[in-house]
C-alpha cells in the first residue's frame, strides 16, 4: 500500500472505528514495535537539537 492510502485509512479509522481495520492497524503496530532498527537504519535517524549548545548570555545593554 502507498503511504497516502495508509494515511487515509488511519484517518478513516479515527472516525469510523471499524473493528476489522483496527485489527490490521494493531498488527502493524505490533510488528513495528517488535523490530529493532538495523545499523543502516540508525544512520538515517536524525536527532533533534545540537550537542553542547550554548545559550546566549544576557547582556546588560540588551536585557531580554
Amino acid at each position: 500500500m502507498t503511504t497516502a492510502k495508509l494515511s487515509m485509512l488511519f484517518d478513516y479509522q479515527r472516525f469510523e472505528k471499524n473493528a476489522r481495520l483496527q485489527k490490521v492497524i494493531d498488527e502493524a503496530h505490533r510488528r513495528i514495535e517488535a523490530r529493532e532498527l538495523t545499523d543502516d537504519e540508525l544512520d538515517q535517524v536524525a536527532a533533534a537539537g545540537v550537542l553542547n549548545a550554548q545559550t546566549p548570555k544576557k547582556s546588560e545593554d540588551h536585557p531580554t
